[in-house]
């Protein structure tokens, strides 16, 4: 591709886009296989009642996907966005497998570190490759339809894997459907052509001057880049709450597994479906407003949870819950390219990334310890509170700023 004939953005380079958009569906399936069975899969084939050492294959898939994150930005400057995104669906193809044929936990929680160190590659791939293609002017829009597609297909994938547990047992047959995931996602991948080059079309055109320590920048200095990461390593850590704790609350409700599995895909599906809409708003209105509110929204939802058992309460708080995440979640990624010169982005959106998928460490362990000390209900409105005081940083530390378009 020659430099007279790149021409960042949406339309342009449709095809291309929509094709990185089916295959971030791909990468989020390999995580929804997982969202609904693996409180009764831990029960059941290897006798784990405490929520700690239950939730302690959440920890080790956020450790490594945060860590990832982090090379990755770098990575992608250095290997070139499609090979890794290629290596991340190389590193996927062995997790099914490994969880089929586990006899011991220590050998799901490997699996795990291995799948979160594919989501690192893979998700991080498709995020900037996105951004690579559309440019300043949808780059709201651009990550809501990315978001959109991984985070519906977690949870489609996990009603689907509550629907198999229910008739066919919880292992190994929701396990096979990871197996064509990684396999048709792989082939997907290499249909693609790296993006790498549009970055220096944008670099000409950018306003974002150049920051000295991208890391400490981001992590804490600059403060809507900082509001932007600790809302981040908020939200994922009530998510990696959400995920252990909710199945395993159903559970104590003795709801079934498919009951189960509608209720954990309500959350990820709603926060699919709304940001096809998020993503543009991102584009247009306030990202600190949005950010605010949607966190403030994912607060409260969470801190009501515990209050009663019935299937519409749990469903609709559910609902609200994955409304607040698809409030925040493209608009993280637009504000952190917003902010970023064009040739640091990956770099930046990496550092952000790092802190907030740690946040599935964070909730993994510290739900899980005052779960197995004061039980469940308590350790989820406790995430809730810590939600709703990161919506407060946020509205104290944030500047206001409007989309491009």
């Amino acid at each position: 591709m020659h430099s007279n004939t790149i021409r960042p953005g949406l339309r342009q380079n449709l095809g291309q886009f929509i094709l990185l958009v089916i295959i971030n569906a791909f990468v989020g399936s390999m995580v929804g296989i997982e969202r609904t069975i693996f409180p009764q899969f831990a029960a059941l084939h290897f006798q784990i009642s405490s929520q700690t050492a239950m939730l302690s294959f959440i920890a080790a898939f956020g450790i490594s996907k945060a860590i990832t994150n982090y090379f990755a930005g770098r990575l992608a400057n250095q290997w070139g966005r499609r090979n890794l995104l290629i290596l991340g669906w190389v590193l996927a193809l062995p997790v099914p497998a490994m969880l089929i044929t586990a006899n011991q936990w220590m050998q799901v929680v490997l699996a795990n570190l291995l799948l979160g160190v594919s989501q690192g590659l893979t998700w991080s791939s498709t995020v900037v490759m996105k951004i690579d293609l559309v440019g300043e002017k949808n780059r709201g829009l651009a990550m809501g339809l990315n978001e959109f597609a991984g985070y519906l297909a977690i949870g489609v994938m996990a009603y689907l894997t509550g629907y198999i547990a229910t008739v066919y047992g919880v292992a190994p047959y929701p396990f096979y459907l990871g197996i064509g995931v990684a396999i048709v996602g792989l082939l997907l991948t290499f249909l693609t052509k790296d993006t790498g080059i549009f970055v220096a079309y944008q670099t000409k055109e950018s306003k974002s001057a150049f920051i000295s320590n991208v890391f400490w920048q981001t992590t804490w200095q600059n403060s809507n880049l900082s509001a932007i990461t600790q809302a981040g390593l908020v939200n994922n850590l009530n998510d990696g709450m959400i995920w252990g704790l909710l199945p395993a609350l159903l559970m104590q409700h003795r709801y079934s597994e498919q009951t189960a599995g509608i209720i954990t895909g309500i959350y990820p599906t709603v926060w699919g479906i709304g940001q096809l809409f998020t993503g543009r708003m991102a584009d247009k209105y306030s990202k600190k407003s949005m950010i605010f509110w949607g966190m403030l929204l994912q607060g409260v939802a969470i801190v009501l949870l515990p209050f009663d058992d019935a299937f519409y309460w749990i469903g609709l708080l559910a609902a609200i819950l994955g409304i607040g995440t698809a409030l925040v979640y493209p608009t993280f990624l637009a504000a952190i390219a917003e902010a970023a010169h064009p040739a640091q982005c990956a770099e930046s959106i990496g550092v952000f990334r790092f802190w907030r998928d740690s946040g599935y460490v964070f909730g993994a362990l510290v739900s899980g310890i005052v779960a197995d000390l004061l039980g469940i209900p308590f350790a989820i409105a406790m995430v809730g509170f810590i939600t709703i005081l990161s919506a407060v940083g946020v509205q104290f530390r944030m500047s206001s700023h409007r989309g491009s378009s």
